[in-house]
């Protein structure tokens, strides 16, 4: 076994030939970081098995294994205003969201109007993903996500003045979303990339079960509180919703600026297509993202729980409540769960798994006309996709070097959008032809046949073991 001491170059070496080198082992080893005088840094192992590679950022030691600690990401101080400001920008999203839709229809009674609020904010993302995730990786990432927060301050606090003067149409507020959207967009592959340069690998796998827990929260309590202010006035949504991102903002950039491998290339077509280059060739990476688009796609019922409601159900809008709260409800839960019993081994067969029981537990409720199995069902399957989700953002975060890293979650993002508003289209489209049950059993045994195609599409993926680092 070679010790840390045989990999340092002799003395004997120039520097520029040890520079070389370190660059050569940069290449190889994704995470490897920095030194003082830009020398790679290494040393033994945590494991006590071969020489790892260390990095000179909070993403330490590739060989670490996942604490037991169910606060080890909150023991960072960086990380815990990222969670906070993550968590106060995810919450007053909801509430913008809630609040425009309400005081669009309000002015239009026009159904379609509803949906081109959706459809201007999530275009932004489509259309500059070949700039957001270059920008992330060119430039510090906690200026990038302060900025984008204080600019979603910014087209809340217009709403808040548009609302106060008195609104007599709905574009001023799709130009203001258009806006909002491309704060968004920018935020989203930052935001994501940004966690990875903040806690170190062994307490990574934790960092992302905490994301989630505070994402599902957050959607779960954020429309509720959306419609309860809005019920006192426009003017106090958007003006809670203000003071939020503004918090969420000034909260990130006061961060220390920490440490990130960023792109020195001269900007190019080839620099901007790199990240769909090496989720194409990485197959993990590919894998993982590709999966999720499927699955949801096949597997998404959203959009016609308001059917189940009111006429398998037949609860009324209270019951819609409950279907609508009950997969976050489970998934948080899952992910409370997941930060103290983090998944140690065998992680490409668990994920492949619980991709197979989320597609299940939609069968179940596809078919159950007994208002208990069905939001049972809605909890379990939300509590199987948080598992698979927590399994999935960890290895390609892991698996993707920290220079191309903005890139991926810009693809990414677009993926996790693109299932969800395809899986709502999917969803309505089979229901409109062959009605509502049919629509969501084919969709979750189309989900298990995803899971099972991809683990023998994706050996790689499959016989992925740790969340603890790329080996």
């Amino acid at each position: 076994m070679r010790r840390s001491s045989d990999l340092r170059p002799p003395l004997c070496v120039p520097r520029d030939a040890t520079r070389f080198r370190a660059a050569r082992f940069l290449d190889r080893y994704p995470f490897a970081g920095t030194g003082k005088q830009g020398i790679a840094k290494f040393g033994p192992s945590p494991r006590g098995g071969p020489a790892g590679i260390f990095n000179g950022s909070p993403m330490t030691a590739v060989n670490q294994s996942p604490t037991d600690d169910r606060f080890a990401a909150f023991r960072h101080s960086a990380y815990l205003r990222f969670w906070s400001a993550r968590f106060l920008v995810t919450f007053s999203t909801a509430i913008v969201s809630v609040a425009v839709g309400w005081q669009i229809y309000d002015l239009t009674r026009d159904p379609f109007d509803l949906g081109l609020v959706g459809l201007i904010q999530f275009a932004p993302a489509l259309f500059l993903v070949l700039v957001t995730g270059a920008v992330a990786d060119r430039f510090g990432r906690r200026l990038i996500m302060g900025l984008s927060a204080l600019l979603e301050a910014a087209c809340a606090g217009a709403m808040l003045w548009l609302s106060w003067r008195g609104l007599t149409g709905p574009t001023p507020v799709f130009m203001l979303l258009g806006v909002f959207g491309v704060a968004r967009a920018f935020f989203a592959p930052a935001a994501a990339s940004l966690v990875a340069n903040l806690v170190p690998a062994r307490d990574f796998a934790n960092a992302v079960a905490w994301n989630s827990s505070a994402w599902q929260t957050a959607n779960i309590v954020g429309p509720v509180a959306g419609g309860l202010l809005y019920g006192l006035s426009a003017e106090s949504a958007y003006g809670v919703a203000t003071a939020m991102m503004l918090a969420a903002g000034l909260l990130v950039l006061s961060i220390s600026r920490p440490a990130q491998h960023s792109e020195t290339e001269r900007p190019s077509l080839s620099t901007i297509f790199a990240g769909f280059r090496y989720i194409w060739h990485e197959k993990i990476v590919f894998g993982a993202i590709s999966l999720d688009l499927f699955a949801v796609l096949l597997g998404g019922a959203v959009a016609l729980l308001p059917v189940f409601a009111r006429d398998i159900l037949v609860l009324g809008p209270w019951g819609l409540g409950l279907l609508r709260a009950a997969p976050g409800i489970g998934a948080v839960l899952t992910a409370v769960w997941l930060t103290g019993h983090p998944v140690r081994d065998h992680a490409g067969l668990i994920m492949f798994f619980f991709v197979g029981l989320y597609g299940f537990f939609t069968v179940v409720f596809g078919v159950s006309t007994i208002t208990w199995i069905s939001i049972a069902a809605l909890a379990a399957l939300g509590a199987a996709d948080m598992i698979s989700v927590y399994i999935r953002e960890t290895l390609i975060q892991l698996w993707t070097p920290d220079r191309l890293r903005g890139r991926v979650n810009a693809v990414n993002m677009v993926f996790v959008g693109a299932s969800n508003e395809l899986g709502e289209f999917r969803a309505g489209t089979m229901a409109a032809f062959i009605g509502t049950v049919p629509a969501v059993v084919l969709g979750g045994i189309g989900a298990v046949g995803i899971a099972g195609l991809w683990a023998w599409l994706f050996p790689q993926l499959r016989h992925a073991r740790h969340l603890d680092g790329r080996p």
